[in-house]
This record gives structure tokens, sequence and C-alpha cells, in this order.
């Protein structure tokens, strides 16, 4: 939508068309006159769009058959909005919409107005380059109106992630150590309890929360406190949150609630 946009400010009336209400499509059958890869285009987006029309004409009856049938044979299933932007989204899978885009640039004065943003000599050619990368990709997984039986919905790729995570061995060195505080069987005093909660609730910071976003996170990071003690491995962390920067580092023996009688 946003390509079409820059495509129809200031467009020529010549160039859109008289009678046409597609201004774009005018815009890349006049394209496609003298350019081939357009051309091409053209010549997809006609049979894409004779696919659609003859979808419309068959009977209800004939879908499901349809659906069972080999992937060539069986007409596209799109949106209501992949069909009103037919043209640019057919240029952009056939990876040749820069091209198209950059010819028009390089002849804008055919098809724009002086003051249309094609006809920029700055804007012009950084829209073009802007869609290398868009070209570039493979859109193979394309959102249809059957999505829904081949696409896992988000709880379900967050619960495989979680069952996946729990089979992790936690002796890996990749791997942080098991988050969560054992419970003392002492006498459980006041000051215990709070220095459990208080240990309890920086571990649980660790994780992704709401008001901060885990940029980094390592385990096994050896941090020497003086020059007479052992280095101490740990779990260092980088989070962020709405203004600042915070750089955590937790001793592997408070992660795993095992610090004991140590200061």
């Amino acid at each position: 939508g946003v390509v079409e946009g820059c495509l129809l400010h200031m467009l020529k009336r010549r160039a859109a068309g008289f009678l046409r209400t597609d201004k774009v499509a005018a815009l890349f059958t006049k394209v496609g006159k003298t350019y081939t890869i357009a051309g091409d285009v053209c010549k997809k987006v006609q049979e894409l769009q004779q696919q659609l029309e003859s979808r419309k004409n068959q009977p209800n009856g004939q879908e499901p058959l349809k659906r069972q049938g080999s992937a060539t044979s069986k007409p596209p299933v799109l949106t209501p909005q992949a069909v009103k932007h037919i043209w640019v989204r057919t240029a952009l899978i056939e990876k040749v919409l820069d091209k198209i885009v950059q010819y028009i640039v390089d002849n804008c004065s055919k098809y724009y107005e002086k003051e249309a943003l094609m006809a920029d000599p700055v804007c012009g050619p950084i829209l073009a380059s802007l869609l290398v990368g868009p070209c570039a990709l493979e859109y193979t997984k394309l959102k249809t109106a059957d999505h829904y039986w081949t696409d896992p919905s988000a709880d379900e790729l967050v619960q495989r992630h979680r069952i996946h995570g729990a089979h992790g061995r936690q002796d890996s060195p990749s791997k942080r150590p098991a988050l969560g505080i054992r419970k003392r069987h002492s006498s459980g005093s006041a000051a215990e309890d709070r220095f459990a909660a208080s240990a309890r609730e920086y571990v649980e910071s660790l994780h992704q929360n709401s008001q901060t976003h885990l940029l980094y996170g390592k385990n096994n990071v050896l941090v020497q406190p003086k020059d007479d003690l052992e280095a101490i491995p740990g779990y260092l962390s980088l989070h962020q949150s709405a203004d600042s920067l915070t750089l955590k580092w937790t001793p592997n023996q408070l992660m795993n609630g095992t610090l004991g009688d140590s200061e």
C-alpha cells in the first residue's frame, strides 16, 4: 500500500488512463509496453485475475475437491487485501519490483509531474534502493485463507518452546542454570524469609518481563570479588528498560538457591 501511494503521487493523467479506475494497473500496463520485465508481470497478473474470475464462477461444491488436488492446478487463494494490491504484490513475489520502480524513476518524465515523489532526484532512487531488500526474499509462507491448517498459533509456539526448554541439559555451559530458590527447612526466621523472598524476586527479574527486556545473557561468567579469593562463576545479563541499561551478575550459588552460609 505504501509503494502504491508513492507510485500514484502526482501521476500524469495520460499515464494513469482517463477511464481506468485502477491507476496502478494502468501504470504497469503502460510501462510494460516498453519494459519487458514489467510486461511479464502484466501477463502474470492477468493470469491470476483470470483464475480468480473462474473460481468465482464455479459452484461451491467443487471447492473441497480443488483443495485435495495438486498445488499447481488449483487457483491461488488471495485475500481481498492481496487482490487490492495485486500488481505491486505480484512484482514483489517475482522479485522485480525494485527493477520496475528503478525503470520508472529513470523515465519519470513520461509518467509524472515535475513535483512528483518519483521524479525527485533523491527520493525516487531511494525508494528503488529500499525495495532491493524485500525483493531478495523468498515469499513461500504467505498467509492465505487456509493458513489455519498449516501455521500453528502463537500459544502453540510458546508451549512448544517451553516443552523443548524443559528437556534441555542444565549443566551445559551455554544454558543458564535452573531458576528458582529452594525452600529452607530450618527454623525459618523472619530475616531468612525476607532474604529468600528478595533472592527469589531478583532471580525472577532475570526473566524478560513487562518492565525490562533481556538483551543478552551468558552463564558461567567468572568474577573475582577480591584478590585473595577464587573467581566465582555466575550469570551475566544485560537488561533494557524505558530509560536505562542495567548490567547484572548473579553467582550460580544464589541462582540455584544453594548459597548456604557463604558471605
